[in-house]
């Protein structure tokens, strides 16, 4: 079968590779759709924490259930299902609080020593499988997965209807952060450099959009929130110096979240921090519940999640999607490929 293989930073192509096999708790999915993750350009570029090459890529895919075996979590041949790409062990502490999004020995589908499903065929474990309603299209069904970690720092900063929620980096975690405030009822405030994402946003009702090269963010928030700024704010840039502003933009007893991953530490200026009270939270990925929850805002179009999708391409023109994503990635936000 044919998968899309990073060889070392800067090659990519598409490999043959060995059809898997039936494990005793897994099932076989035939790959449907597959969408470009930014962690598959990190990967490519071999920046942040570059795998061991090389490596399959892919985590945001969904596809169908070719084969499983007797102990298949209620699942059966057939079934449309999204892969959850986050194999935890479900014994250490972070697991033993439902919290498998932090497990201590995490593998992530398509990162560091893992590979990734952007496949014809792919070998899973039948309880990370979740089924997919079938009125979402296949190319949507993916995207569950970027929602996803969206959802989960609404969760972590326990945003509530209401509440202005600043969200800086209007990328696709930022901007499905956005869409999902303003359906839980929250007014948020997106940042961004890059003009057409915030133009993107606006279409799609986002009404509070601030172009961070052309206007003081702080001083804009402070207008829209009558001086109190924002109660929540949702860092999704990994931007160094926007981590350090997170702490202007948040209100007193503010809460943060920490999404987007830096290229390196960052300072803080820690006495904000005392004098605010801020809650500062990390935010890493997601967890089951929140994919299925992610899958249900779909399928009622509470989020509209294909506006992210730039372009959609064949199953063998992956790694030039890949190349030009990372050549030019402010013209695009999601690229994806349906398979056969």
């Amino acid at each position: 079968m044919k998968g899309v293989s990073i060889i070392s930073p800067g090659e990519i192509r598409m490999t043959d590779l060995p059809e898997p096999k039936l494990t005793p708790g897994g099932a076989i999915v035939k790959i449907k759709s597959a969408m470009i993750c930014g962690s598959d350009i990190s990967a490519f570029r071999g920046k942040g924490l570059p795998p061991k090459y090389p490596i399959v890529i892919g985590h945001e895919v969904a596809g169908e259930v070719a084969e499983i075996g007797p102990e298949g979590s209620g699942l059966k041949k057939g079934d449309r299902v999204i892969l959850n790409p986050y194999i935890y062990c479900g014994q250490c502490y972070p697991c033993s609080l439902g919290r498998t999004n932090c497990c201590q020995s995490l593998m992530v589908l398509g990162c560091r020593n893992t590979d990734g499903a952007m496949t014809e065929y792919f070998s899973h474990p039948a309880h990370l499988l979740i089924k997919a309603p079938e009125a979402i299209p296949w190319e949507l069904v993916p995207l569950a997965e970027p929602l996803t970690i969206s959802l989960h720092a609404l969760r972590r900063t326990a945003l509530k209807a209401g509440e202005h929620v600043v969200i800086v980096g209007a990328g696709p975690i930022g901007f499905y952060a956005a869409l999902a405030a303003k359906a839980r009822g929250a007014v948020p405030i997106l940042l961004d450099r890059i003009g057409p994402r915030l133009a993107l946003a606006r279409r799609e009702g986002i009404e509070h959009t601030l172009h961070t090269d052309e206007c003081d963010a702080a001083e804009a928030i402070a207008g829209l929130t009558e001086g109190r700024m924002a109660e929540v704010v949702i860092e999704a840039s990994g931007a160094n110096s926007q981590i350090q502003r997170t702490l202007d933009y948040a209100s007193y007893c503010g809460r943060i979240a920490f999404t987007g991953w830096p290229s390196g530490d960052t300072p803080i200026f820690s006495p904000t921090i005392t004098r605010k009270e801020l809650d500062i939270r990390g935010s890493r990925t997601g967890v089951a519940e929140e994919i299925a929850e992610a899958l249900a805002m779909i399928a009622s179009a509470e989020v509209n999640v294909r506006a992210c999708v730039t372009e959609m391409v064949a199953f063998d023109q992956l790694p030039q999607a890949v190349r030009k994503i990372a050549e030019q990635p402010e013209k695009y936000l999601k690229i994806g490929a349906l398979l056969s």
